[in-house]
């Protein structure tokens, strides 16, 4: 690939009119991304009427930066107030939040952006230097792979989070009962809908994921309330320690191998990829016995994987017109309202356009850590406005993002009815993450089984016709049967007297 391109396109972004889109991109995605519900996604088509009158090349400017950006404000709230922005940020508030209840969420707030930068530097590099391959590998993936990879996450999420699998499974089977609500894709039944037309689509992940994570917490909090009225969360020191940055390094550095095909591939995206770096984290850590309690690595290697993910996004919409995420969706209705169609050719009849975004990328990434880091303190500083109107102000933000989905009421009703599923969830124990996994990845893992199962007609051994499938089952099938080997090893231990 021609470098002298990428050169061109910094000599482009680099003028003062496009860095200043650029730094506005990344303010206006990180003060939306602070919001709950309203993710990047959201942001970027609220956004995408305001730049008609610009020109293409300062529009994806602005929205490479409005990207970025709402990822980090996503983790911003998970971390600090356990109420994520955006699905993306959904792994990092099992760690990042108990380090801000420790005092410690500027050190958590630093792991992420840190890790931002350097998962979006990493797969940035990776965009620009093996897109063709990665597309060429992700159009040889096919419904089998997808529904092996689907089944792996949902098994290592049950298998690492709370002290029950069984626990762990019941959280699973709540997310996947509600991402059954709505018409089948294939046949057009309506499933779970209870009669109600404005169930047909489904509901949106976002207020499933504000509903659980933001009501639910609220609502645990203010039954709690007076039982914790004297306790102070403090603030903490502002930067990372010798200890912490030997503890994150090597996160931040596993995060875009895992992040960054995960999010070339299509139908991929950051839940994935996330997860799977939180379980690779917790395996390799030294302290597992912080894990759950508030371990920096946990934070540093989701939020790497995170933004390398990002970045792999835009492989394969840049190179086959597919977008993996629904911000990438978005974009893609961006190019097409200015009559440009991403694909083979994009890259021969925009380069110009293309290689500035891609500069853009990198610009973007620096303006996100030079603005974020210092401003960790100042955010971490949430935790010092009294706990009634905090949690007061989450419930407004989360009734705002919730009804900016669809404009209807109905919405409201789903959010505190899945917040109070939420807050039952707290009360007895359950983990919430596998309830959101089973709403993302639900309908889309039926989807691939079925298309496999079409493929086979019927025959069950479609699902394993593949290497990459039959190399992910038997990963399903370590993971299921590790607890009781190592319960029968233990029993099997002589015993001294």
């Amino acid at each position: 690939m021609d470098l002298s391109n990428l050169w061109a396109g910094f000599a482009t972004a680099l003028t003062p009119s496009h860095l200043m889109f650029a730094a506005t991109g990344v303010l206006l995605g990180t003060a939306i991304g602070v919001l709950p519900g309203i993710g990047p996604a959201m942001a970027v088509a609220l956004l995408l009427p305001v730049t008609y009158g610009l020109d293409p090349t300062a529009a994806f400017i602005m929205f490479a930066g409005i990207y970025y950006g709402g990822m980090f404000g996503g983790s911003t709230t998970s971390i600090l107030l356990n109420t994520p922005g955006e699905s993306a940020a959904v792994v990092t508030a099992i760690e990042g939040n108990p380090m801000a209840r420790r005092g410690r969420g500027p050190q958590a707030l630093a792991a992420a952006a840190i890790g931002h930068f350097t998962g979006g530097i990493i797969g940035t590099v990776a965009l620009v230097l093996l897109a063709p391959v990665i597309a060429d590998l992700a159009v040889d993936i096919g419904a089998p792979d997808y529904f092996a990879i689907m089944v792996l996450s949902f098994v290592a999420v049950t298998s690492v989070l709370g002290k029950s699998r069984v626990r762990g499974y019941a959280s699973l089977l709540i997310g996947l009962t509600i991402g059954l609500v709505g018409l089948d894709e294939m046949t057009g039944q309506s499933r779970l809908t209870f009669g109600a037309l404005h169930l047909a689509d489904g509901i949106d992940v976002v207020i499933v994921a504000v509903g659980l994570f933001a009501v639910g917490e609220s609502l645990w909090v203010a039954a709690h309330l007076r039982r914790n009225q004297a306790e102070a969360i403090p603030v903490g020191r502002p930067w990372l320690s010798r200890s912490d940055l030997r503890r994150t390094w090597k996160p931040w550095l596993r995060g875009p191998v895992i992040g960054f095909p995960f999010g070339a591939i299509p139908a991929g995206g950051a839940e994935i990829p996330t997860f799977l770096s939180y379980v690779t984290e917790k395996r390799l850590s030294r302290r597992q016995d912080e894990f759950g309690k508030g371990a920096i690595e946990g934070v540093a290697g989701p939020e790497s994987t995170a933004s390398a993910s990002a970045a792999g996004t835009l492989v394969s919409m840049l190179t086959l017109g597919l977008p993996t995420t629904a911000v990438a969706a978005v974009m893609l209705a961006a190019f097409q309202q200015y009559g440009i169609q991403p694909g083979p050719l994009l890259f021969q009849r925009e380069s110009a356009l293309v290689w500035t975004l891609i500069a853009s990328l990198f610009i973007g990434l620096v303006l996100l850590l030079l603005i974020n880091l210092p401003m960790a303190p100042v955010w971490a500083k949430l935790l010092r406005i009294p706990r009634p109107y905090l949690y007061a102000g989450i419930l407004f933000f989360a009734s705002v993002g919730a009804y900016a989905v669809s404009g209807s009421v109905i919405d409201l009703v789903l959010l505190y009815v899945i917040g109070v599923i939420g807050f039952a969830m707290r009360r007895f124990g359950l983990p919430v993450l596998p309830a959101i996994i089973g709403v993302i990845l639900g309908p889309a893992a039926e989807q691939q089984m079925r298309r496999a199962l079409q493929i086979s007609d019927g025959d069950l051994t479609g699902l394993v016709n593949s290497p990459l499938a039959i190399g992910v089952y038997v990963l399903v099938a370590v993971l299921l049967a590790w607890p009781l080997v190592r319960k029968l090893v233990r029993r099997r231990e002589p015993v001294n007297v």
